[in-house]
């Protein structure tokens, strides 16, 4: 994901008016500056020993162990290595839950730091580590104001982020109800080292797409390279399906329709001198609208199967389900903007001016609960925004002094949000 330009204050795109947050917000970044050692040191533990999938039993452990002493109600998963903590304010409130995810990318990393993976092929290339570090440093922040909470706060721990549909799993396991009641609302952050290094973004509405995963599978009939007529040749076939389905999604919607398919694997045959008998491609399709998402969904099939008809071979075209799109609660965004610029200074939040077409599967969560999910810039200090490797690259690398702002803001909107300085969420 590159930068994306900078909204002017005081335009439409900008925060929307009302009251300034109250939550002590400077005071709140000393505190979270002085936490902010100890997060370091448990997110160069987590960066050292990557964990991929729903079962994260190192990571799990090292989370347990920071958390501990903190007078939380802890809860660990029965189908998954999640987390979930609980803390109980001195009066009765509202339930705010705060999330991170957990687990890692099947990336060998590049990045040549000292704390760099220890375990061959996996490595948090996407910032769960810096995720899981903020939130515990939110824990003890927060744990430190109990006697003035009014509500409770859940923490919520994640694994299977990636792919894996974890926080689906962690609502069937009734994180929502944790505290004894269902959460009124929720707040997570990611990192994202391509935006300057301690700067909020997120917007209203639609902010990061719902992502799909096709494979199409093309039947011929296989024979000598030297005589492809006596064949018929899937390897052709199956190029002409990725050129269709791209000009597919040029040709059959609107401009400012949008959706991204990009087809990311091409296979067939096992040797240079056989036309093979199948030839198989695989991809995402990204969308923002539910209309538009069935519909390519029945083009992929379309597509697939008339150019394989065409020259007499068959299709298979299969459509999996991933995330839907993460939508941001309108008052609550309102919340998060305002509180950020309290606590991160007004030149520190901006709102994005589109969405972006990555995927979350905190979007299960905001399915559920109002909410929202916002942008924490973290480019690396000795580079640019437009130079940084992005996430998922196996040079990514975050500014570890991003983590103190990841720290403040989560409490802050925290503490906003039980004081009751938000309109009524609209779902």
């Amino acid at each position: 994901m590159t930068p994306p330009p900078r909204a002017a204050h005081g335009t439409p795109d900008a925060a929307p008016p009302g009251p300034p947050a109250t939550t002590a917000g400077p005071a709140l970044l000393r505190e979270a500056r002085r936490l902010a050692p100890g997060a370091v040191a448990l997110r160069r533990a987590l960066h050292r020993g990557p964990e991929l999938g729903l079962d994260l039993p190192a990571t799990q452990r090292l989370v347990l162990d920071a958390l501990d002493g903190l007078g939380l109600d802890i809860r660990t998963g029965r189908a998954l290595s999640s987390v979930t903590a609980t803390l109980t304010g001195a009066a009765d409130g509202p339930t705010i839950l705060l999330r991170a995810d957990m687990d890692a990318l099947p990336v060998t990393e590049d990045t040549g730091l000292p704390f760099a993976s220890r375990t061959p092929g996996l490595m948090h290339a996407c910032g769960h580590d810096a995720h899981m570090a903020m939130l515990v440093g939110t824990a003890r922040l927060l744990a430190g104001r109990r006697a003035a909470l009014a509500g409770r706060v859940v923490f919520m721990f994640q694994p299977g982020e990636e792919g894996e549909h974890g926080a689906r799993h962690m609502i069937e396991e009734g994180v929502l109800e944790a505290s004894g009641s269902r959460a009124d609302a929720a707040f997570a952050l990611h990192v994202q080292p391509t935006l300057p290094a301690g700067t909020v973004w997120l917007r209203p509405g639609p902010q990061l797409a719902a992502s799909d995963r096709f494979r199409v599978v093309v039947r011929g009939r296989g024979g000598h390279a030297s005589a492809p007529h006596t064949t018929c040749d899937p390897v052709p076939v199956a190029c002409e399906i990725v050129l269709a389905l791209q000009t597919m999604v040029t040709r059959s919607l609107a401009a400012d329709d949008s959706a991204v398919l990009s087809v990311t694997r091409l296979t067939a045959g096992t040797a240079t001198g056989v036309i093979p008998d199948t030839a198989e491609l695989g991809g995402t399709l990204r969308t923002l609208a539910g209309p538009i998402r069935q519909r390519l969904h029945e083009a992929i099939a379309r597509v697939a199967h008339g150019v394989a008809a065409a020259h007499g071979a068959t299709a298979e075209a299969i459509v999996e389900p991933g995330y839907p799109v993460t939508v941001n609660d309108t008052a609550f965004t309102e919340l998060v903007l305002r509180t950020a610029a309290d606590t991160l200074g007004t030149e520190a939040v901006d709102v994005l001016p589109a969405p972006q077409m990555t995927a979350e599967d905190f979007s299960y969560v905001l399915r559920a609960v109002p909410g929202a999910l916002a942008f924490l810039g973290a480019c690396p200090p000795d580079l640019k925004p437009h130079e940084a490797p992005s996430l998922h690259s196996s040079r990514m690398a975050v500014d570890e002094d991003a983590l103190a702002a990841g720290i403040a803001c989560e409490a802050a909107v925290a503490l906003a949000f039980l004081a009751g300085r938000t309109g009524e969420p609209a779902r």
